[in-house]
């Protein structure tokens, strides 16, 4: 697998992470817990947004 694809599917990876999260959040009752979630989940989305941008610019070495 190129290095590219791999990127891609890490990316992938982080959306559904975050996607877990934000349902967890939903789910707390806690409301820190609740906010700590969310957070995470954000990160985890600006991350595979980052990724998914470098991706796009061609930042492949391999290419």
């Amino acid at each position: 697998m190129s290095v590219a694809g791999e990127s891609g599917g890490r990316a992938q990876q982080l959306r559904a992470k975050a996607q877990e999260l934000n349902e967890a959040a939903e789910r707390a009752t806690d409301p820190e817990q609740r906010q700590r979630l969310r957070d995470k989940a954000r990160r985890l989305r600006e991350q595979s947004e980052k990724e998914s941008s470098m991706n796009d610019r061609g930042m492949d070495p391999m290419v």
